[in-house]
């Protein structure tokens, strides 16, 4: 039987066997202590690799198998979707990379793999690492990408929430530093809230906010006269001296809006009102 058929055989037959002996190598290697649980999922994976590299070198084909592809690809969600580091990932591959080159080499020679041979299940071995390497980052960074806008969607739901205090009056608390982008989702989101929910009075509670520039107090209290326009009345509540400075400066006039100290006095004043 040609030598390299009988390695791939070698490879498939005792995949198990040879992987556990690998991530024993790696981890003498790395010098780290991982938790058994990873290294009984590692053997699992490498068990998977090498069926990949032999069916490869079996078949003489280049092509990268779709099973290798997957598989790093679910390697590279799994470590982003446990919020894990892509350099966790990398660093393991040199040290891999060298256990599989000796290994591979350790079997071709055994079973009589000339020097050409031996060569081309090398540069296989190293191009499919490669390859792993690559699909792994590049969904690794898609899933990050992905569950990051997840969170930024849930936030900018969070930053501008029309929270109902009695029949028709409620109060949009802002919180944290405010910047542009906020200002915007809290015209965009804020707004249609109030429509949806009939709102007829609506308390803008700044005593959460941490920072604010003029041009962000001005852009936020357009707010107003947008609401002025949808026959709501508006309120100001909780504003520190340095906001209230901010927000002259930003051109804010402040006698077309009805400001108190704290959301209470405001409810109060509305109950009054009605």
């Amino acid at each position: 039987m040609d030598p390299t058929a009988v390695v791939a055989s070698e490879l498939q037959q005792n995949a198990k066997t040879i992987a556990k002996e690998m991530v024993g190598s790696i981890l003498e290697i790395i010098s780290v202590e991982i938790p058994k649980q990873e290294v009984d999922q590692a053997i699992i994976v490498y068990t998977e690799y090498l069926r990949f590299l032999g069916d490869s070198i079996r078949n003489g084909d280049e092509t990268p198998s779709q099973g290798l592809i997957e598989w790093s690809k679910e390697n590279g969600e799994r470590e982003a979707a446990r919020g894990g580091m892509i350099s966790d990932i990398l660093l393991r591959y040199p040290p891999t990379r060298l256990v599989f080159i000796d290994k591979m080499a350790e079997i071709s020679l055994k079973n009589g793999v000339d020097t050409k041979d031996l060569i081309r299940i090398n540069k296989k071995v190293n191009n499919m690492l490669d390859i792993s390497i690559n699909e792994t980052v590049f969904a690794f960074e898609r899933q990050a990408s992905k569950l990051m806008k997840e969170v930024q969607d849930e936030v900018d739901i969070l930053s501008a929430p029309v929270v109902p205090v009695q029949e028709n009056v409620a109060v949009l608390p802002l919180v944290g530093k405010m910047d542009h982008d906020r200002a915007r989702l809290i015209m965009e989101r804020a707004i249609p809230l109030v429509a949806q929910q009939k709102v007829q009075s609506l308390i803008i509670d700044f005593s959460g906010i941490v920072s604010i520039d003029a041009a962000i107090a001005r852009h936020i209290f357009d707010i107003h006269n947008v609401l002025r326009l949808l026959g709501v009345d508006s309120f100001a509540t909780g504003m520190r001296p340095e906001l209230a400075q901010a927000a002259v400066e930003g051109g804010v006039d402040f006698s077309r809006i009805n400001t108190f100290a704290t959301v209470k006095q405001a409810i109060d004043t509305i109950n009054g009102k009605n």
